[in-house]
């Protein structure tokens, strides 16, 4: 669980269109040094509808929990320099703030939502996010 550094990055695979949403989640360690905060940044990978659902209701700031797997891979750059990644492959993502705030409640009002009541309206063609 933490907070979003950015608002999700939505891409779509050439080979079979499927959604891809990348972001990455500040972490807060429990135990620091000398009081200071500190936090662990994690890149996070959704797929399909997870990623389409992070893309249309997550924001930059809004703490949200995510479920997953660790991964890691690599790839040789154009120079022949290999490259490490480690990220969390989410299987299920969740909200986690208490009350819509900031940029979050900004996003739901341009997309016709009330962050009164916490209900959007939906078309009747639209999934549920869950």
């Amino acid at each position: 669980m933490g907070r979003l550094t950015k608002d999700p990055e939505l891409r779509y695979t050439t080979k079979n269109n499927t959604a891809v949403a990348s972001f990455t989640l500040a972490v807060n360690r429990r135990f620091t040094q000398e009081g200071q905060p500190q936090a662990d940044f994690i890149n996070i990978i959704a797929w399909g509808k997870t990623a389409e659902f992070a893309s249309k209701y997550f924001v930059k700031g809004q703490q949200v929990a995510v479920i997953g797997k660790i991964q890691t891979r690599t790839w040789d750059d154009s120079e022949g320099k290999r490259h490490y990644v480690t990220e969390v492959v989410a299987e299920e993502t969740y909200f986690a703030d208490s009350k819509r705030t900031g940029e979050a409640s900004q996003k739901a009002n341009t997309q016709g939502g009330n962050s009164d009541d916490g209900f959007y309206p939906m078309d009747e063609e639209d999934d549920l996010p869950f």
